[in-house]
């Protein structure tokens, strides 16, 4: 039970529960604040958390040390919000955007990211103390990384709530681990940056046209689109009906040019380049005779893979393949594929394979 407080402690407490409800609007308001600022800057976060100090730590706290406080100002975590971010560089992120917003009491904040003791690895958050103008008190952000937020919760289970000492092999064990924790923090750190440098030079290759450097996978495909590779194609299908041109995603082509042997950029565009007219050739075979007035932006692709089966002796079953690959599997795509070999039968590219 605890100790029944001075008049000055009290006197304290008593204030908070005045301001109670208060403390609890500015706290989701501070959230609030803050998720906007992440969202408007791309900043994607772990865990964004608030909480007000219940009335029972707060005391607790004030049993301890309340002669050093002169007011429930000097108390500098009534509120308190937590930013949980993936990677170690964004907590640097998230630290900036709080010091656009908020006047930071540098004195009393606390980067504990540079106490490197063996065991500190799930405390190494920033802690920064705000101050916003129209709010008299101050309040505490804490930044970390989702792996350090989850040690921390760990080890406080562990090492703090049993009220046992722990014995030297278990502390050393969880130190190992804390170990490697930090580790593949700063490994998955470290992957995102290679990954966004690689993705940065494919980006540059591609502009540059330096097609057969360029690796074919989802990072490359995406920046070739960019391009609008496949735009010439498909609009000198539409206007076989003068038809409107409707865009769609031809990332699910990706999938289809690796099937049929596609490993680099070039090899896409001699792809391009070599079946452009058979390609052309079906389209005006199966649009030509309709009153078709919109075609997708896939039908260029399309029928770009739907020849090089054809030409290349892959027949309905290739054809069911690709309609299964870009629709889902379905006994649509059996008869789509039927029809196909139909269509293309006597069409000039089939008789010149002959």
């Amino acid at each position: 039970m605890s100790k029944k407080l001075d008049p000055h402690c009290e006197a304290i407490l008593q204030e908070y529960r005045d301001h109670k409800d208060e403390f609890e609007k500015y706290a989701v308001a501070f959230k609030q604040q803050l998720s906007e600022v992440f969202s408007s800057s791309g900043l994607l976060v772990a865990a964004l958390e608030c909480r007000v100090k219940t009335e029972s730590s707060l005391a607790g706290k004030l049993e301890l040390k309340g002669s050093k406080y002169s007011s429930l100002s000097d108390i500098t975590d009534i509120i308190g919000l937590r930013v949980i971010t993936f990677y170690i560089d964004d907590v640097d992120k998230v630290a900036s955007a709080v010091e656009r917003l908020y006047d930071i009491d540098w004195e009393n904040s606390v980067d504990k990211r540079k106490a490197h003791e063996i065991d500190s690895f799930g405390y190494l958050s920033l802690h920064y103390i705000c101050r916003r103008k129209d709010f008299p008190y101050r309040f505490e952000i804490q930044m970390r990384t989702l792996l350090q937020h989850a040690w921390a919760n760990m080890n406080h289970d562990t090492g703090y709530k049993s009220g046992v000492e722990i014995p030297t092999y278990y502390l050393r064990n969880m130190n190992r681990l804390a170990g490697m924790l930090e580790l593949a923090d700063e490994q998955f750190s470290r992957i995102r940056s290679e990954l966004t440098e690689y993705r940065r030079r494919i980006h540059s290759l591609v502009k540059s046209g330096n097609l057969d450097e360029v690796p074919l996978d989802g990072d490359a495909f995406r920046s070739y689109l960019e391009m609008n590779p496949f735009s010439d194609l498909n609009r000198k299908i539409a206007s076989v009906n003068q038809a409107e041109i409707q865009e769609v995603s031809l990332m699910g082509f990706l999938k289809i040019l690796k099937a049929i042997g596609m490993k680099t950029l070039g090899d896409v565009e001699r792809f391009k380049k070599d079946y452009a007219d058979a390609a052309y050739q079906l389209a005006c075979y199966q649009i030509g005779l309709t009153d078709l007035d919109i075609v997708s932006s896939s039908i260029g692709p399309q029928n770009l893979c739907a020849v090089f089966i054809l030409i290349n002796g892959g027949g309905r079953a290739g054809l069911k393949r690709m309609f299964d690959a870009l629709n889902g599997e379905s006994s649509a795509n059996e008869m789509m594929a039927d029809f196909l070999v139909e269509q293309a039968a006597d069409l000039p590219f089939m008789n010149k394979k002959k």
